[in-house]
Formats: C-alpha cells, sequence, structure tokens
C-alpha cells in the first residue's frame, strides 16, 4: 500500500501565480522553453530549464547548469515569489481542458510518496528510463535539494478517495487560473490531512503514469543523501517526493508518434512493398487510428492504414499485443533497422497533443522520410503491463493534460 505524508510547500505568491508556473521540464526543447521564457523572470523555466539563461554553447548538463538552476530558485525563495506554507498539508490539483474536442476535467490528491514504495513496486512502472536524462534529473534534484515538479501517479478508482476529493473542492480554491493554452489549474488546501494519508493507504498500490525519469532521479537523490547520512532512519525528508495522485478513470492519454529519418535505404514503393507483409495496407486520409491493431503511416506524401491480423497478435502478453512494440518488432527494427528507440538517433517522437498533422510536415520538410501515427495506449493496457511487471516500449503513453510545474516545490530537509 502507497504511503503518503503532507509537506511544507514552497508555492508561489496568489498574485504571481500565473507568472511562476510552468510547463514540465520535458515537453519543449530549449529553444521553446527560452521563448516561453522571455521577458518573464519569474517563469519556474528558470529553475527547471535553467539553461535557457546560459549559452547555447553550455551542455544542458553541465555543472554550470545545475548551480544556475539552485541560485534561480534560492532568488525566488529570497525575493518572495515562493514562500513556505505554514505547516505540513495536503492539497488538491485539478485540471480542465478541451482535449480533441472533448471536455474532461481530472482531479488528484497532492502528497509526498515514499522512494521505498517506488523502489519496492508498490508504485509500479510501466516505461524503462534513459540514463542520461535520469542523471540530468538526479543531478538537478540534488542541486537545488528540492523535487521541482510532481510524478503523476494514478491509482484505481476508490470510493473513499472520490468522496474526499469531492468534499475538498467545495472549499475555497487557493489558486484558480486558466493558462494561455486554455488548460484551467485549480488548487485546494486541505485542512485535515489524515483522512487522505489513510485513504490512499488502503489502495494496494500506484502507477506511474507521467514523470518515470523523476520518480527514478527522486529515488537516487534519496539514496544519495542517505549514503552521506550516518545517522539515516528513512524518515528524513529526502526519502519522500512530490507526487499527485489522480483516479485512473479521470485520465487521458493521447497517441505517442514516430518519426523515422529514413527508410533504410529502401524506396517508397518498396516500404510500403514490406509493409504489406506486415499488413493488410490501404490508402487512407488524414487522422488518428480507429483503436488497436492499426497503426497510420505517411510517407510520400500519402496516408496508409495498417491492420495487423488479429490472430498474429499475442492477446494474452500485454506487452506484445500493444501496437507500439508490434510497430517496433514488425517495421521498426526489421524493416527500418532502428535499434534501441531510447538511444538510435534516426527516431524521434511527436506527442499526440501535437496531432497526426504535425507530423506530415515533419516528412514534407524533409525532417524525416516517414511518420506512424499511433493509437492510444488503454487505461487498462497501461495497468495490465505494470501489474505483470513488464515493461512498455519507450514513449508509449502521452497524458494530457500535463501537470504544471511551480505550484509546489517539496525541499528535502
Amino acid at each position: 500500500m502507497p504511503r503518503i505524508k503532507p509537506f511544507a510547500a514552497l508555492r508561489p505568491r496568489a498574485d504571481l501565480v500565473e507568472r511562476v508556473v510552468s510547463l514540465p521540464y520535458d515537453v519543449m526543447d530549449r529553444a521553446e522553453a527560452r521563448q516561453m521564457a522571455h521577458g518573464n523572470p519569474r517563469s519556474f523555466l528558470h529553475v527547471i530549464r535553467a539553461e535557457i539563461g546560459l549559452d547555447d554553447a553550455v551542455s544542458p548538463y553541465d555543472p554550470k547548469v545545475y548551480a544556475a538552476a539552485r541560485q534561480n530558485l534560492s532568488e525566488f525563495v529570497n525575493e518572495g515569489v515562493l514562500e513556505r506554507e505554514d505547516r505540513e498539508r495536503v492539497y488538491l490539483y485539478r485540471q480542465q481542458a478541451k482535449i480533441n474536442g472533448v471536455e474532461v476535467s481530472q482531479t488528484g490528491v497532492v502528497a509526498c510518496c515514499h522512494v521505498e514504495d517506488y523502489l519496492n513496486n508498490v508504485i509500479k512502472k510501466h516505461e524503462k528510463t534513459r540514463q542520461v536524462k535520469e542523471d540530468d534529473r538526479t543531478n538537478h534534484t540534488l542541486a537545488i535539494n528540492a523535487n521541482p515538479g510532481p510524478v503523476f501517479l494514478m491509482h484505481k478508482d476508490s470510493d473513499a478517495i472520490t468522496a474526499l476529493i469531492g468534499a475538498g473542492m467545495k472549499e475555497t480554491p487557493l489558486y484558480d487560473m486558466k493558462a494561455s493554452d486554455g488548460v484551467r489549474h485549480t488548487v485546494w488546501r486541505i485542512e485535515d490531512e489524515a483522512p487522505f494519508v489513510e485513504a490512499i493507504g488502503a489502495i494496494p498500490e500506484a502507477y506511474v503514469a507521467d514523470g518515470h525519469h523523476r520518480s527514478a532521479s527522486a529515488a537516487r537523490a534519496g539514496a544519495e543523501r542517505a549514503a552521506r547520512n550516518a545517522n539515516h532512519t528513512g524518515n528524513e525528508e529526502y526519502n519522500w517526493f512530490l507526487c499527485v495522485l489522480f483516479p485512473a478513470s479521470e485520465l487521458t492519454i493521447l497517441g505517442y508518434h514516430r518519426v523515422v529519418q529514413d527508410l533504410n535505404g529502401l524506396s517508397a514503393s518498396a516500404f510500403l512493398e514490406k509493409l504489406a507483409g506486415v499488413g493488410s495496407v490501404e490508402p487512407v486520409k488524414e487522422g488518428e487510428p480507429e483503436g488497436t491493431g492499426r497503426f497510420h503511416v505517411y510517407v510520400d506524401g500519402s496516408w496508409h492504414r495498417v491492420t495487423i491480423p488479429a490472430d498474429s497478435i499475442d492477446a494474452t502478453d500485454p506487452v506484445a499485443a500493444l501496437d507500439y512494440q508490434i510497430v517496433y518488432d514488425r517495421v521498426l527494427a526489421p524493416v527500418l533497422g532502428i535499434g534501441d528507440i531510447r538511444t538510435d538517433d534516426r527516431i524521434d517522437f511527436v506527442g499526440g497533443i501535437r496531432g497526426v498533422g504535425e507530423l506530415r510536415k515533419r516528412v514534407d520538410a524533409g525532417k524525416g522520410a516517414v511518420a506512424f501515427a499511433m493509437a492510444p495506449v488503454t487505461i487498462g493496457q497501461l495497468i495490465d503491463v505494470s501489474d505483470a511487471d513488464q515493461i512498455m516500449s519507450p514513449k508509449s503513453t502521452w497524458f494530457e493534460p500535463k501537470l504544471r510545474s511551480g505550484f509546489f516545490v517539496h525541499t528535502l530537509d
């Protein structure tokens, strides 16, 4: 059962919150982050993407970047941009948005989870981390001595938690703002955290939805702090990391698409012939695939639907049955020669929020030779893979809306 605890958050002054909070560090590149923070010295991007204040010649993994992040966070505190909560608390965090024309709302509990629950698989994973990104976030966490952004966790629905959330949202919000992308963010401060601690402690497990690198780096940072503490007990603040726990039924997963730079020496027609050996291939208008067992391919100016024969899919294997694994096993690796997609620089990924039109634009602009539009993984598939203690193909889930960073900072002391 996952443990949670309240924490004494650093959080923005109410009159500054709209200038402070930002998208998470991993949904934009350096140039985009710099543009988002342009003219706003209070943007939290100066903490989570501190390289935007340095010359582009400086690697984002340079110690100078982590030192700048530490300095910028310290200045936010010293200048009163971020203030310390009066005591340890838990919060509610609701996001409301229109995703692909559908109104969605998700409300989670903001608290700290224990790194041992992550390490012992009480908090389950479905994705491997990339070493360079895990190293980066570990170094960043240790440098600023804090978790600057929450891990996005989900849990199977609980009537007790739903009732507590419903009651908590009747109170006056602490923050209520609409971001520039149209997503409304509302935060409530909970006065009595004990019922939440008890209710979440009664669920059997939690699942990492988004934030595998943040959770892995939190565990590593905790271990490094523990190794330096001769009197370590396991109860110190560095053993806990910042999370938001959402009911699974409220969440929205979008497709996570692929773009490959070249056709591995094949012509477009030869590549399509190879696809015909994988499944039926037919022309299709631009759009997302209709459910599992299908994916769309854009190559040489045209879209094609590939339908995998149902009898060739092992439905008893939760990983082998995923479209992402099928595309890798049957097309990306054997036909296009893609190796480990976590490290192969011939493949790139496009989050579903950008739409399949982004795939066409990239290929038409010569930024790739072929693109694969993928149907979203379902919540049930994610749970099945995690419960089986297996790992999805990397870059298989894109959750929307994204949690903002800067609403809460959890310090490790």
